[in-house]
């Protein structure tokens, strides 16, 4: 495992984090946006002259914050066990206030932390990774429509696309916490307003994943969420026709179809063999220019190591690698896999 000092701004906390592996720290970077000072974890391999890492920009779930545990600790530990460069940012923290839950800080939060982590460390911009589950699927969705420039590969897992429709869905699902956290970031009900509408289009990624046909863009969702998960896994299908062509969408009825009876559209996908995704195996899978969406079998959850080896075979400017060996590897629990909520 490499090592690194601590590289601070200023720190809020500089010993080490609880639940992360050792070295990881607390720092305070600047966002221009607000001109105020947010934290994140962050930590940085020791590098040889004129040899730059990857960065990797983990991001937090819908209920959680930049100190989050479980699952998003694993982040870490396959940037320390491979050299990468590794930050976790708060953006704004859980997704219940008006500065959270996509809003401009929040994209702006993530743009100034990848710059600052980039004047702190050696980073290799070909090779920027973003990567998050829930409502860090959310954000990953989200800076790959409105962000598409920083980035060389975007792994997002179980994400919201909609957030009228997530509020619907969770109403209708008796999860009536999420539907509350909407209302109190947007200041009333989706429909409450032309202004919140507009507001709620404004944070949702499918109004901006058209920007996104650049960006090396892998979405993925069990095929129980939305039963024994909080997302029903439609929303990486929305995401997926957000940004392809009208030519390889899936129709409403066929999603609605699938979700209804979990039995992939006879038409358009594709022969699937992964070996990366273990014991969670694709069960329907479409592939088009940069952008890919796999339904695997399992709920609310990420398969670690099929995400960051993906993400560890792209490289900017070059053609997308859908098909990478495993360069490392990286065990979760099922507590790992299933903490984002």
């Amino acid at each position: 495992m490499m090592t690194a000092s601590p590289i601070f701004l200023s720190a809020a906390d500089p010993g080490d984090v609880k639940g992360y592996p050792q070295g990881v720290h607390e720092v305070r970077y600047p966002c221009p946006a607000d001109k105020s000072e947010q934290p994140a974890l962050f930590w940085a391999p020791n590098l040889a002259a004129g040899v730059r890492a990857p960065l990797l920009v983990a991001l937090h779930t819908w209920s959680g914050d930049y100190r989050q545990v479980g699952g998003e600790a694993k982040y870490a530990e396959w940037c320390q066990q491979n050299g990468w460069v590794f930050i976790h940012p708060n953006f704004r923290g859980p997704n219940r206030t008006p500065e959270a839950m996509g809003s401009d800080l929040m994209v702006a939060d993530i743009r100034a932390a990848v710059e600052w982590a980039k004047s702190q460390a050696s980073v290799d911009e070909t090779r920027i990774y973003a990567i998050g589950v829930s409502g860090g699927g959310h954000a990953t969705q989200l800076l790959a429509g409105r962000t598409p420039e920083i980035w060389a590969g975007i792994s997002s897992w179980c994400g919201i696309s909609d957030i009228t429709a997530w509020h619907a869905d969770t109403t209708a699902a008796g999860r009536g916490n999420y539907a509350k956290d909407i209302e109190k970031s947007l200041g009333g009900v989706p429909d409450a307003s032309e202004a919140i509408k507009a507001d709620a289009r404004h944070r949702s990624p499918v109004t901006w994943l058209k920007n996104a046909g650049g960006v090396p863009l892998d979405l993925n969702h069990g095929i129980e969420d939305g039963r024994s998960g909080s997302v029903p896994f439609v929303h990486s299908l929305k995401a997926w026709n957000a940004v392809v062509p009208e030519s390889e969408r899936l129709t409403d009825a066929e999603m609605a179809a699938f979700y209804e009876t979990q039995k992939a559209p006879a038409s358009g996908g594709e022969a699937i063999q992964d070996d990366l995704y273990g014991d969670r195996p694709p069960v329907f899978r479409k592939t088009h220019g940069n952008t890919r969406v796999t339904i695997f079998q399992g709920g609310h959850e990420i398969v670690h190591e099929a995400a960051l080896n993906w993400l560890a075979a792209q490289r900017k400017g070059q053609p997308v690698n859908w098909d990478p060996p495993k360069s490392a590897e990286l065990k979760a629990s099922e507590a790992d896999k299933q903490s984002g909520k």
